[in-house]
């Protein structure tokens, strides 16, 4: 399996359609003719998210499909995520309703690249997280989500050597948090988390300084939130490192009036529709993927009408990246995806 890095292509969005209600009638409509569950992850758009039959993280949105009684998956995120839920759901239809939506985190590290690296470490397990590709998934040992990837590490004996991949940040955390020494992190990172940093979160906790911080293992500002909770110049209470997912059930439990999210902006949607009284800022309103965006209206219309993009996995690399996911969730429950 050869991957296609999101460099390579044309990235113009499908357009020209506006999402009235007639579009959305349209869409539901088409979903139940096509027998077809309609999936978004947090970052897509508000008018996508909205239309949805789910809303979440990737691996809490393939879990939920594979679950579901219908026979066809779309899957609005990008391209790995359709990927994973297709190994989750082989026997099912999964598209995209753009393929061309990939990402720059699993672009970070390619399934020959984790093949040379395991043969510089022989011996070595090898903890992938979940938002990387079907082929990488196939060479590694256990997957693990943001919210769980420390509890994946403390399973694995101390004297075993750990390669974590693909997220250098995440890595970061994880190694912090466990002390771990003989774990070795690969130097890849989502381009939009990385692009958060921690001048700017500094500068807005600063001005904002009752307001809770939400803050994404991946980005770029993650030592430093804990760097300014450790200094006093933020409460540590106020300093939160969060998945997506523990993002939504954070919100609902918060007793600050503001919060500062440092993730892609995407998630604001979802967090002020769980808690509308609650003021979300984003720490860098930049913070925007243009692969989840690419997910618009019209390719969502095409998809439905056409039954395009169709995502496939091949039986082996599915039954190896399986076995890397089941082995994450019989560790325990992972809760949020990424």
């Amino acid at each position: 399996m050869v991957a296609t890095t999101t460099t390579d292509l044309d990235l113009t969005p499908y357009g020209g359609v506006t999402p009235d209600a007639a579009w959305r009638e349209e869409v539901l409509r088409l979903a139940e003719e096509r027998d077809a569950v309609l999936l978004a992850h947090n970052y897509q758009l508000p008018e996508i998210q909205d239309v949805a039959h789910h809303t979440g993280d990737s691996l809490a949105l393939s879990r939920i499909a594979a679950s579901s009684t219908a026979s066809t998956i779309v899957f609005c995120g990008v391209h790995f995520m359709a990927e994973t839920a297709k190994i989750l759901s082989p026997e099912k239809t999964v598209l995209i309703p753009d393929e061309r939506a990939g990402c720059s985190l699993a672009d970070s590290i390619t399934a020959e690249q984790l093949r040379e690296w395991k043969a510089q470490h022989p011996g070595a397990v090898v903890v992938s997280y979940v938002n990387t590709t079907a082929a990488v998934k196939a060479e590694t040992d256990v997957c693990c989500t943001s919210s769980n990837a420390v509890d994946v590490v403390r399973s694995i004996p101390e004297d075993r050597e750990v390669l974590f991949c693909p997220d250098q940040f995440l890595g970061a955390h994880v190694k912090r948090v466990t002390g771990r020494e003989n774990l070795h992190i690969w130097a890849g990172e989502c381009h939009v988390h990385a692009g958060i940093n921690g001048p700017e979160l500094a500068e807005k906790a600063a001005a904002n300084p009752d307001a809770d911080l939400f803050i994404h293992p991946e980005c770029g500002c993650a030592t430093s939130a804990l760097y300014l909770a450790g200094e006093g110049a933020v409460p540590a209470d106020q300093v939160k490192i969060l998945s997506t997912g523990d993002m939504l059930t954070a919100a609902r439990s918060t007793n600050a009036s503001s919060v500062l999210v440092a993730t892609e902006v995407g998630m604001l949607h979802q967090l002020r529709r769980a808690a509308p009284e609650i003021d979300f800022r984003a720490v860098n309103d930049r913070a925007s993927c243009r692969y989840m965006k690419m997910i618009t209206p019209a390719a969502l219309l095409r998809c439905l009408r056409e039954g395009l993009d169709e995502v496939t996995v091949d039986q082996e690399t599915a039954e190896r990246g399986r076995d890397a996911v089941r082995r994450m969730i019989a560790i325990g429950q992972p809760g949020g995806g990424e």
